[in-house]
């Protein structure tokens, strides 16, 4: 996966210290199929199944993103209907030793077309499962992401 242009200059300075990034994540509901379901792709970089989610380039609007990382990962248009969730993440310390911290959040977003294939070398696999069924490895924060997006609230929850 290619570090985006702007992190490799941001770390020319600070070295592998934490950088505070804002990052979007796509639960991208598809219901003309008999039932609600959710996206997902499997990650290249650990193998696990997980939701689309990619990190805001200077000066791009947070949906723009969302829509984007949907279209280059996983060859689905999608239309973000709403923010849903938005959280501050534990560090994230990746194998070269770089940290990360994410404000995250989270997009509800409805299914448009595309036949959901794999679109970057960040993605190994796609599927589509029935809401209730998320892949066993999902973690408690994406499964905190798709509840929070299936619940119906209308305002976006957030954690003090």
């Amino acid at each position: 996966m290619p570090v985006p242009e702007f992190i490799v200059q941001l770390r020319e300075h600070v070295g592998h210290d934490r950088l505070f990034l804002t990052g979007v994540c796509a639960v991208v509901v598809r219901d003309d199929r008999g039932g609600p379901e959710i996206l997902y792709g499997r990650r290249s970089d650990d193998g696990r199944w997980a939701l689309p989610s990619g990190i805001l380039e200077p000066g791009e609007q947070a949906a723009t993103t969302v829509a984007r990382e949907v279209w280059e990962e996983l060859r689905v248009t999608v239309e973000p209907e709403r923010l849903v969730l938005l959280t501050t993440d534990p560090d994230v310390r990746y194998p070269n030793g770089d940290v990360c911290q994410y404000v995250s959040l989270t997009f509800r977003c409805r299914y448009v077309s595309g036949e959901a294939e794999v679109g970057d070398d960040e993605t190994l696999e796609v599927a589509w499962r029935p809401a209730d069924d998320p892949p066993e490895e999902l973690d408690e924060r994406q499964r905190r992401r798709i509840a929070v997006a299936l619940s119906g609230a209308e305002a976006c929850v957030f954690d003090l």
